[in-house]
């Protein structure tokens, strides 16, 4: 196999150069391009290297207190007892609150979607609260899921018998 007449060969007037692009090439480096500034080292003071002992300011007034030699420091009087954290955390409640989610499963299917879906976000927050033991919330939520079941199931049940009187008085007109 020949390399130049390869697919991935460059082409015959390539040049390892990058092209311009149609722009100019950038200015040639310069080591001082600015006069006005101070050349580097020569301008600036030589800094100190390391770190000495902090200046000694005069005492206001305050001294230390000294020790006497044959006085000793307090001892300790006995083991350090530390506490453990305690986290406290609420389990499940011990007689869960209906949830009603087959019931809200149910109108969201077969009664009024809408209401449906609003009953079943109520019954899934119902089961969560639970299941965290937020008893006020989970009344709540049951109590707002039974009431959005029951308008479903009502408006439901209204439309078919609606449906059902409709068919009845136009099949009767012919």
């Amino acid at each position: 196999m020949d390399p130049n007449k390869s697919a991935s060969a460059p082409p015959l007037g390539w040049a390892d150069q990058k092209s311009s692009a149609g722009q100019a090439p950038p200015p040639p480096y310069q080591d001082n391009p600015c006069p006005g500034l101070p050349q580097p080292g020569l301008a600036y003071p030589p800094q100190q290297q390391g770190f000495g002992y902090p200046p000694q300011y005069p005492a206001a007034g305050y001294e230390q207190q000294s020790y006497s030699t044959g006085q000793q420091y307090p001892t300790h009087l006995g083991p350090i007892t530390v506490q453990p954290t305690v986290y406290v955390t609420r389990g499940p409640l011990a007689n869960p609150v209906n949830d009603y989610l087959g019931y809200s499963i149910f109108t969201m299917m077969c009664c009024c979607l809408p209401l449906g879906i609003a009953a079943l976000i109520y019954s899934i927050s119902a089961r969560e609260a639970n299941h965290v033991g937020d008893q006020m919330t989970a009344e709540r939520s049951s109590r707002t899921a039974r009431t959005l079941n029951h308008v479903a199931l009502g408006l439901g049940i209204g439309g078919v018998i609606l449906t059902i009187v409709y068919i009845a008085v136009v099949s009767s007109l012919f």
